[in-house]
């Protein structure tokens, strides 16, 4: 399998990477192994990728009543 070496990374974003890893309980290698396949893959369905990016809190919209109106005749 192949390796790869990221240098010059900033201190700030090294810190969170480790906090982050920490956060999941993964070295800080398979937590950029997850980022960067999560970077380069599709997600499986599209509901799972919208699910990762709002939640499950699901969402509370008005949606206003329609007017009903009479179909036009062409024929007139």
């Amino acid at each position: 399998m192949p390796g790869l070496s990221v240098r010059r990374i900033d201190d700030e974003t090294y810190a969170q990477l480790r906090r982050r890893a920490k956060n999941h309980g993964v070295s800080m290698e398979e937590e950029v192994r997850r980022i960067l396949r999560a970077a380069t893959h599709a997600p499986d369905r599209l509901g799972n990728f919208a699910l990762e990016l709002f939640g499950n809190q699901g969402a509370n919209l008005d949606i206003p009543e329609r007017e009903r109106t009479e179909p036009v005749d062409l024929l007139e």
